[in-house]
């Protein structure tokens, strides 16, 4: 035996599974399903966005029949924090979930050049690939002293470059640029971070690594190219022996050619021994044999 029940839908339920999909710079994509399932009427939805930052409220309103719902949220700030509440449109019980969206990135080809008394902080700017950012917010400066195990601010800019002085002689410094934090600092962008050591002699570890790097070069350079010109040279003397020798053996080839038997002649070594024994043997001159000179 069995029966059929069918539950009276609660319009008092709050939505489902409430949970975030996606989440970038400047949107979230959240998602949920509805207080009961196979709804059999359109379903109004009131979205909510609270910024926790900017302690300010938005609300969107969502009408679907679909038993589960997905909704982008647009028009969010980088680094934001955002409470997002969903409810049905006649204030039922609610369900909400938090968002954090993504700060904005750390500013690339951060290098630093060192002068007598003081460095020089560069780095690309940040518009160059961020669209959400804008020159005028600027940029803020921190360095760490591991020795004294202190953070401190430097100041902020709109410029790409900053200059640091009155550092200490033995000391490691890691500096940090990023995008000026807004609020409080509660909304910053993603640091760039660049260890500068070996004070002493004024070079950064990445400037000393640099530098032996660019030693090594100087060295193995020189001498690849050395060997690349000696090696050239020897080839062009053999190949000037080479056409020397074939240009030699031509000419001799040439002046022994027949061109009765078209091919050339050669003696051989016991010819010229033969030729050589049978000639007369040369003997000295009588005293009463007179000598006429022509």
């Amino acid at each position: 035996d069995y029966v059929v029940v069918k539950m009276i839908p609660d319009n008092r339920l709050p939505p489902r599974h409430l949970h975030s999909v996606h989440t970038g710079k400047t949107f979230a994509v959240i998602k949920w399903e509805s207080p009961y399932d196979s709804p059999d009427q359109d379903m109004l939805y009131a979205v909510a966005v609270k910024d926790l930052v900017r302690k300010t409220d938005r609300i969107y309103k969502v009408k679907t029949r679909n038993s589960t719902v997905e909704y982008t949220i647009k028009k969010l700030e980088p680094g934001g924090k955002y409470h997002v509440i969903v409810q049905l449109g006649n204030m039922s019980k609610e369900s909400s979930v938090k968002i954090n969206t993504v700060p904005l990135s750390a500013p690339d080809a951060l290098k630093i050049i060192t002068e007598n008394d003081h460095i020089l902080l560069f780095w690309k700017s940040l518009a160059l690939k961020e669209s959400n950012f804008n020159e005028s917010r600027g940029y803020e400066i921190h360095m760490f002293d591991s020795l004294m195990n202190i953070t401190a601010y430097l100041g902020n800019t709109t410029e790409n470059f900053f200059k640091v002085s009155n550092l200490k002689i033995g000391h490691n410094y890691s500096f940090t640029v990023q995008a000026r934090c807004l609020y409080s600092g509660q909304m910053c962008g993603e640091p760039a971070t660049l260890l500068y050591d070996e004070l002493g002699t004024g070079e950064d570890s990445s400037a000393a690594r640099t530098g032996r790097s660019t030693d090594v070069a100087a060295i193995v350079v020189p001498v690849l190219f050395l060997l690349l010109v000696t090696l050239g040279i020897g080839f062009a003397v053999l190949y000037m022996r080479h056409r020397r020798l074939q240009n030699s053996f031509t000419a001799f080839a040439n002046s022994h050619y027949s061109s009765r038997l078209g091919s050339a002649i050669f003696s051989s070594g016991d010819d010229l021994g033969d030729e050589d024994d049978e000639a007369p043997m040369i003997t000295g001159f009588s005293d009463d044999v007179p000598m006429v000179i022509a």
